[in-house]
């Protein structure tokens, strides 16, 4: 998949949701992540702990899920961007965002200190 199609699918198919998962990478970095957002064409994790960079080859394993192996192609702050190795099906990212869309309820997310609401 080339970089034109990557944005293509990213604007107009993100979709966000809040899906515990973990993340590795060659490097050795192991994190517990979120997935913020979702696309056939890959997804965006936050993660206080993030230390990998632009070209790190990834797997990153939702909550109960395979996981999804990719490589990262932003980094910003606690977010990185990753693009799958292989496209996720649409009927799949559908199910991940209904189920996912909200992790906590908004009342149970107030409660938490800062730096977990980050987090979730």
């Amino acid at each position: 998949m080339n970089r034109d199609n990557v944005r293509t699918l990213r604007r107009t198919n993100r979709l966000q949701l809040v899906l515990p998962a973990r993340c590795r990478s060659r490097s050795g970095f192991v994190d517990r992540v979120v997935i913020s957002d979702i696309s056939e064409g890959g997804c965006r994790i936050d993660s206080l702990g993030l230390i990998m960079g632009v070209g790190e080859m990834v797997v990153v394993r939702p909550e109960g899920l395979e996981g999804l192996t990719g490589v990262i192609r932003w980094v910003k702050g606690h977010s990185a961007g990753i693009e799958v190795d292989r496209a996720l099906y649409p009927a799949v990212v559908d199910h991940l965002h209904r189920t996912f869309t909200r992790f906590l309820s908004p009342e149970r997310l107030r409660e938490l200190p800062g730096k977990l609401r980050l987090a979730a």
